[in-house]
């Protein structure tokens, strides 16, 4: 927690009440449907909610913006960036239905009002969305593939609609075909080491 108010020190009174509910949720749930590697559980805050978080660093979502997080495992990027934008509204998909349940009983024990969970592939998804946040499902071609279609052309951003996505790693070879992409290094945002080799890859949506 001390980690998450240090990066961002402007969170109200009931994010931080949210983000402290967010670890023993988790390990509760944990116990019945593995959802978080054993050896993260303890570092839920670093490795998994500063983690996602990071892509707050990089875009401030507006109000009313609707994210889809595809993949989204045990709800991660998509709940700890339904908690710091409280006025976004986001879809959490993902194929297996023991992840979404827990994605639903962490979502009903936050009491969060922004968040709605699909269990279904998002080739299957008919909506279209601002922005496509993931943490690593895919190689980025991979992942294009399965998102086409899904962004809305107009945006109301300053920048364009897109994709922003968690990976680590070198993605020279992976990215070499996507001459718009942007990188940020999460440890320009984050001192932990954990952060030494992770980034948010941005990728706009092409006209």
């Amino acid at each position: 927690m001390d980690q998450i108010n240090h990066y961002f020190p402007s969170l109200t009174e009931d994010q931080i009440q949210k983000i402290r509910q967010i670890a023993d949720l988790y390990k509760d749930w944990n116990q019945k449907i593995n959802v978080v590697s054993r050896k993260d559980i303890d570092e839920i805050y670093t490795r998994h909610v500063l983690h996602s978080l990071a892509i707050a660093k990089i875009l401030q979502f507006n109000p009313g913006t609707k994210v889809l997080d595809v993949g989204t495992g045990g709800g991660f990027p998509g709940i700890p960036l339904a908690i710091m934008f409280p006025e976004v509204h986001f879809t959490l998909i993902d194929s297996i239905g023991k992840k979404i349940k827990v994605v639903d009983e962490v979502v009903e024990g936050l009491q969060l009002q922004n968040v709605k969970s699909v269990n279904d592939r998002v080739e299957n998804l008919d909506n279209q969305f601002d922005f496509i946040v993931s943490r690593a499902v895919a190689a980025m071609p991979t992942f294009t593939h399965w998102v086409k279609g899904k962004i809305k052309p107009k945006s109301s951003h300053s920048v364009k609609n897109g994709i922003l996505y968690l990976k680590g790693g070198d993605l020279t070879e992976e990215l070499q075909g996507y001459k718009t992409a942007e990188i940020f290094p999460i440890q320009n945002y984050f001192e932990d080491e954990f952060f030494e080799t992770k980034k948010v890859v941005y990728l706009p949506r092409k006209r």
